[in-house]
């Protein structure tokens, strides 16, 4: 039976994959198993994105909290890294999430942070995911007295806003004109309540959520109509967030678009300058372009590679005592401020950036060299994606092209963690050539493993 949880908690369509039953079955299980030695009431923070599907779930999980005896303080329509923080200003017990990120409205999810505003572990997860298969009615049910309660958290949104303030002190936006893209999520108070906080003349696009159009050709996984948007306003910079608010793509003064590396290579070689970038080291995934890398080696950077998912980026940086890593997706860390990736909080860093260098962020984007890369999304059987490496014919398409990018590019192939998907990734200096291989290769694996 495949794993319950993914590489960021469960996810799937919801009331098909990821139904009511499941959400009460994880809320009972996941309120015993991170609160069971206490000698007080759980307590427990609970946030959504704008799904359509959030009360239902929300319902359920909160419901089956309850029932172990829970005090659960609902915050509403709030960022993933919001609830990382609230969790350790309320001196909370745990913290959980609903939201699929940045999938299509259809999907949902659930994420659990421990009391230090933690994703939890591998073996928390399978803790919590054998008591919802196999033992959830051998735990202890709360009644008379001791039965849960529902408290709405009245002030969550404005306690996270005046926290992002707190991680830029004395930075003033004032005479910035700020184009920004809620994706029609979780941000969509948040981001242009922080930056008009701050001063700045803010332009928000895709904030009106409905509960179907999230990430609906917006965000940070669609970035056109942001890159427009900049352009046609002449805004200084542009920022789309994902569903939950936890990555940040970047739209520059000129039109172009920063993903996480080009970020992490703005805003690492600016701490390096000023010694503020702890142990010279920033964590980064396998799937960082190979311009981010060369430009670490010429500022004399260390980077540590990890595997593909932001919980393995942290991780490392807590097992390497570094305070910055992230993914090409926009999922950056800085661990001094939050114990998860913060779209609003990496934006503010790049802000600083731009008022302390004093220059255009066209300019701070020359910092790295960004090398052609190609990805293509194979869409295949969910059970079959791990399998591509044991059968014959695509493995020998894979030893071809890892020998033919050999000198000078790179292919890197691999499952989802959360989609029925195999990612093709091919770099190289000729874009026909890679997006050729890229598409090929990944219309192999859908012949043979859809």
């Amino acid at each position: 039976m495949a794993r319950m949880f993914g590489t960021d908690g469960v996810r799937g369509a919801a009331n098909v994959d990821l139904t009511p039953e499941k959400a009460y079955a994880l809320g009972r299980a996941g309120a015993y198993v991170l609160t069971k030695t206490n000698h007080h009431a759980p307590q427990i923070i609970v946030g959504t994105d704008t799904r359509i599907s959030k009360d239902m779930l929300q319902s359920a999980l909160t419901a089956g909290m309850c029932s172990m005896g829970a005090r659960v303080y609902p915050a509403g329509v709030l960022p993933t890294p919001g609830i990382a923080y609230l969790v350790r200003k309320y001196k909370l017990d745990a913290g959980v999430v609903i939201s699929a990120s940045h999938n299509a409205f259809q999907d949902n999810g659930i994420k659990f942070f421990n009391k230090e505003g933690y994703k939890l572990p591998d073996v928390i997860e399978d803790e919590i995911e054998y008591l919802c298969v196999n033992a959830l009615d051998t735990l202890p049910r709360a009644a008379g007295y001791d039965a849960g309660y529902i408290t709405p958290c009245e002030s969550a949104l404005t306690d996270y806003v005046e926290f992002l303030k707190s991680t830029v002190p004395d930075l003033s936006l004032r005479g910035l004109k700020i184009s920004v893209d809620c994706a029609n999520g979780a941000t969509y108070k948040a981001g242009p309540m922080l930056f008009a906080g701050l001063g700045a003349d803010v332009l928000p696009i895709h904030n009106n959520p409905n509960g179907f159009n999230i990430n609906d050709k917006c965000g940070s996984t669609h970035t056109d109509s942001l890159r427009e948007h900049v352009l046609v306003t002449k805004s200084d910079a542009g920022f789309a967030l994902d569903g939950d608010g936890d990555r940040l793509m970047c739209v520059d003064d000129k039109g172009n678009i920063l993903d996480g590396d080009q970020i992490m290579a703005i805003c690492g070689w600016y701490k390096k300058r000023r010694g503020e970038l702890v142990n010279n080291t920033i964590v980064s995934t396998v799937m960082s372009n190979l311009g981010f890398f060369r430009m670490a080696k010429e500022k004399g950077i260390n980077i540590e590679k990890t595997a593909v998912g932001d919980r393995y980026v942290l991780e490392r940086m807590l097992l390497t005592n570094s305070t910055m890593g992230g993914e090409q997706s926009g999922h950056v860390i800085f661990l001094e401020h939050n114990t998860t990736g913060d779209g609003l909080i990496t934006a503010l860093q790049i802000l600083k950036v731009m008022r302390e260098e004093d220059v255009p962020l066209s300019e701070l984007n020359k910092v790295m060299e960004v090398m052609p890369q190609i990805t293509y999304n194979a869409i295949v059987d969910n059970v079959k994606k791990s399998e591509y490496l044991s059968h014959p014919v695509i493995k020998a398409e894979i030893d071809a092209l890892e020998e033919k990018y050999k000198d000078d590019g790179r292919v890197l192939i691999r499952a989802s963690g959360t989609e029925a998907k195999i990612r093709v990734m091919i770099e190289g200096r000729d874009t026909a050539m890679i997006r050729e291989d890229a598409e090929r290769v990944g219309k192999l694996l859908e012949l043979i493993l859809s």
